[in-house]
């Protein structure tokens, strides 16, 4: 029997290690019992019986899940279904010194989809006050910032506003995790070169609209606003 015969006639073997099964069958369990988030999962002893394994591993499937946020241990009740802090997990992961250029650059794409999809629930979540506090963070910023490309610190504190008029506290969060791997790709050297700055519409121009206008012409003026980036994406 030649070799591409002896390969065809082999199954593949299986490199998954007795925990990582283990693991997905415990997952696959607690779906099938239908748990939600507080209710007690099964004693160690009880799964290990259920499963055909030892106890030590299926504690170390559990640690493993512990790490994933899906169970906590709680007195008098034992393990218990939690739901997972998602981003407390991927802050762990998400340092832009660790991760790929593909990503990074990825990652800076999806915070500019998120800036021009923002429109909609700003205007139907706003409220005067707000209003104000954004009138409030573009007094404080210098007169040319309708040719400035990128300030932290004035992205943190205008951009951060608007995600949390919207509501939704996990793209709040989210926002958290990429506004660091924005400002590092930007003055990474990883995007093109920087083009020659054309003047778009500020944060202050923003903030009319979102007083005075429309989701599709505030839309369209973040895109404006965020133009030089695309620029340096795609020119």
């Amino acid at each position: 029997m030649n070799i591409a015969s002896l390969k065809n006639n082999l199954k593949a073997v299986d490199t998954a290690s007795l925990v990582d099964k283990v693991e997905g069958s415990l997952v696959e369990l607690l779906q099938e019992r239908k748990l939600k988030v507080g209710d007690a999962i099964p004693k160690e002893i009880e799964l290990a019986e259920a499963l055909g394994v030892s106890r030590t591993v299926i504690r170390e499937a559990l640690l493993r899940l512990r790490m994933m946020g899906l169970i906590e241990s709680k007195k008098k009740k034992g393990a218990v279904i939690t739901s997972p802090d998602l981003f407390g997990i991927m802050s762990k992961s998400m340092n832009p010194h660790v991760l790929d250029q593909d990503t990074l650059r990825e990652m800076f794409e999806i915070r500019l989809v998120l800036e021009i999809g923002m429109a909609d629930f700003l205007f139907q979540r706003i409220k005067k006050e707000d209003l104000d506090e954004l009138k409030e963070i573009v007094s404080k910023e210098p007169p040319v910032t309708d040719y400035h490309l990128f300030n932290i610190e004035h992205e943190i504190a205008f951009h951060g506003k608007l995600y949390e008029i919207t509501g939704n506290q996990t793209l709040k969060k989210f926002q958290k995790l990429l506004l660091p791997i924005f400002d590092y790709v930007h003055n990474s050297g990883l995007l093109k070169k920087q083009p020659m700055l054309r003047k778009f519409v500020s944060h202050k121009g923003l903030v009319d609209i979102l007083e005075n206008g429309s989701p599709e012409l505030f839309r369209n003026a973040m895109r404006n606003h965020l133009e030089n980036h695309f620029a340096r994406l795609f020119d």
